[in-house]
């Protein structure tokens, strides 16, 4: 059976470090990427089910990238989960506007982060392509 493929898109590289970690133990093949254009590149050869998108980037915010890729057809259909430390009021709200189709605050919690992301990979499932 074929991996599932994430993609985190982190600037941070101590949050990736242990996003990363959390998620290959459970078994997903993960790609990571630094910065939007790092994330542009690697989705030039690559459909992961879902991206964790850090709102906050160098350069292309997270925001402008998730509605660059929601409104690429090649991409529309990809599960993007805003993952930020900037949990400001309305923050929850910019980031699904933008067309996030999920919201998580960092720190993340190790014990609870790979159910909350196999929560967000079944629903994208259960969505009719």
């Amino acid at each position: 059976m074929e991996k599932v493929k994430i993609l985190i898109v982190e600037d941070n590289p101590t949050n990736l470090k242990l996003e990363q970690l959390l998620l290959t133990i459970e078994g997903y093949e993960v790609h990571t990427a630094i910065d939007a254009e790092a994330a542009v590149k690697v989705l030039e050869n690559l459909h992961p089910q879902l991206i964790l998108m850090d709102l906050q980037l160098p350069g292309k915010n997270g925001f402008d990238l998730t509605r660059e890729l929601k409104s690429d057809p090649k991409f529309k259909d990809i599960c993007i989960v805003a993952l930020t430390a900037y949990a400001m009021k309305g923050d929850e709200e910019k980031a699904k506007s933008a067309g996030c189709d999920g919201y998580m605050t960092k720190p993340i919690s190790v014990a609870t982060f790979p159910s909350e992301i196999a929560q967000y990979l079944s629903k994208q499932a259960d969505i009719p392509k």
